[in-house]
């Protein structure tokens, strides 16, 4: 493992995960004064800087609103793990709500300042994984099951309902995909720009952005970090 290079500006995923944990932390409170508290408590682990202040008492006026419309607190946080058939997926679902009439609602909170539309949605990877994971925890049929981006910014909610058959599709193009990167040898791996490179801390060491032999020079005077599971 590499330390990164070149870390960037890290506020939007810094203040990302600020709220995510007020959400998870605070979903039992009924007050703004409740929240608050909640939030000035995680305040320090977070760093970003002041311009994203201000956002924040609008993220926990609209979180209030969201949480007083639900029937019940819900699942929060589902670790899930869900067998492919060769291929292992794992994750977490922010917010899981069960209906009245016994469907469920799969909460994504998202803080970006791009929202995605409806029609973006149908074709959302991740989405398309949340709704497979609560179909299979819930054992709930996936017609009945609504998936949903939270936009605590501007309290704006776009939802979308997948089939069975754009699940199964999903899943098999994972597995598709996995299996091309085992059979892939080290020159078939490729890399390519996508909207991650924003907040990419390697940019310098990619030869997207850099020529072949900068690369090379610059991946050995890197600095090296301890693999997680080491002592």
């Amino acid at each position: 493992y590499l330390e990164e290079p070149d870390p960037g500006n890290k506020d939007a995923l810094q203040f990302g995960s600020y709220i995510h944990q007020i959400f998870e932390e605070g979903v039992e409170c009924t007050t703004l004064e409740q929240l608050q508290e909640v939030a000035q408590n995680l305040r320090e682990t977070y760093k970003f800087g002041k311009a994203y202040e201000p956002k924040i008492i609008t993220c926990l006026k609209n979180f209030l609103r969201l949480n007083a419309s639900f029937p019940e607190k819900g699942q929060v946080e589902l670790s899930y793990k869900q067998d492919l058939g060769c291929v292992e997926q794992v994750g977490f679902v922010d917010r899981i709500i069960k209906g009245k009439e016994g469907g469920l609602l799969v909460i994504d909170y998202k803080t970006g300042k791009r929202e995605k539309s409806k029609f973006e949605l149908f074709d959302d990877s991740q989405g398309m994984s949340y709704v497979y994971a609560a179909h299979k925890t819930y054992d709930i049929p996936v017609d009945k099951i609504t998936f949903a981006h939270y936009y605590p910014l501007t309290d704006n909610m776009v939802t979308v309902k997948y089939t069975p058959a754009s699940l199964i599709k999903h899943n098999k193009r994972i597995v598709e995909d996995a299996w091309n990167i085992k059979k892939a040898k080290k020159v078939d791996l490729l890399p390519s720009e996508n909207q991650y490179c924003n907040w990419c801390g390697f940019k310098s060491l990619c030869p997207v952005f850099n020529p072949a032999q900068l690369v090379e020079e610059r991946l050995q005077n890197a600095t090296k970090k301890p693999r997680r599971n080491s002592k």
